[in-house]
Formats: C-alpha cells, structure tokens, sequence
C-alpha cells in the first residue's frame, strides 16, 4: 500500500518540469545580451518522440539521449537554429518575460493543490474534522 497516491506522483513531476523550466528561461533572461548564447527550453519527451519519427545517435558525451526511458518525463534542450540579434543571441526578452510569468503562474497552482492534498492527508490522519 502506498502513502501517496498517483496525483502526488503526478504533482510532484509536474513540479520538477517547472522547476527546470523556470531555470532555463532565468539563464535565457540572465543572458539577454551575452554575444552568441542560444536559448534554452525544456520540453516533454514524449513530444519529443512524436516530433522525431528518426532515431537519433549519441556521437558525443554533451548530447542528449532522447531514445531513453529515464526520468524525468523532460528534457532541457539549446535552441540553435535562430538568431535575433547580430551577435549571434536568439533570446526574444518579450517571449521569455510571458514564459517566465506563465510558469509562475502554473508553479503557484500546482503547490497550492500539493498543499490541499497534504492538508487532506492531514485532516484524514487527524480523524477528520
């Protein structure tokens, strides 16, 4: 028997995404006009397969492994083929700042409902009431 049911699995790993997701879009914020960075993003992998009909090949130790079964269910990932700026930086400031605010957003509902959850595990191991 498990403590936790599937939701808290589910909310813990939605927690993780946003977590690495507000890291990539503060390093992508942080480094708005650093000559030749390329943004980051953070995507499912699951998506990913669906996006990559081709399987992809490991030449060098950097390089992701989108082929495997490992957790977490995402992957953060450089995006290289843009380039806004002339010096070679691809980071949009407009997109990342709506990024940044939507992610907070979704951050907020996801510990409010893991606090619901705890407060009804409480309220459960309290004898209700």
């Amino acid at each position: 028997m498990s403590l936790f049911n599937d939701t808290f699995t589910s909310l813990h790993g939605a927690l993780d995404y946003s977590a690495a997701k507000n890291k990539a879009v503060s390093s992508n914020i942080a480094n708005v006009d650093t000559p030749g960075y390329k943004a980051e993003g953070v995507a499912f992998k699951d998506i990913l397969a669906e996006k990559t009909s081709f399987q992809t090949k490991i030449t060098h130790a950097g390089h992701i492994d989108f082929n495997a079964d490992a957790d977490p269910s995402f992957t953060t990932y450089k995006k290289h083929a843009t380039s806004y700026h002339p010096n070679g930086n691809n980071v949009d400031i407009d997109k990342e700042m709506n990024e940044l605010a939507k992610n907070q957003i979704q951050y907020q509902a996801l510990v409010e409902r893991m606090n619901g959850k705890f407060q009804s595990l409480q309220s459960v191991l309290k004898g209700g009431g």
